[in-house]
């Protein structure tokens, strides 16, 4: 799959484990471990995108960032029309 893989043992609500079993008596995943690292890759995914919200969202609220953003825009949109008049 990714390269090397590493033994790690984690307790897991019986419930869990007999819709784990489940699961795969009805042949839905190719095994038990491809289905946690698969679950396990898709909830790290959900915690980086809500960290990087997090990020967009404090940003959102920082003055000086906002400053910056407006002066960049600002030096843009003299560039924006200057090649907008070139074009047309």
């Amino acid at each position: 799959m990714r390269g090397k893989t590493k033994k790690a043992t984690f307790n897991l609500h019986t419930d869990v484990l007999a819709a784990l079993d489940e699961v795969m008596a009805r042949g839905i995943a190719p095994s038990k471990n491809a289905l946690v690292e698969q679950a396990l890759l898709k909830e790290l995914h959900e915690l980086r995108r809500q960290t990087r919200q997090a990020l967009w969202q404090e940003g959102a609220r920082d003055p000086l960032l906002l400053k910056d953003i407006e002066e960049v825009e600002a030096i843009f949109q003299t560039a924006d029309a200057e090649t907008a008049a070139r074009i047309g």
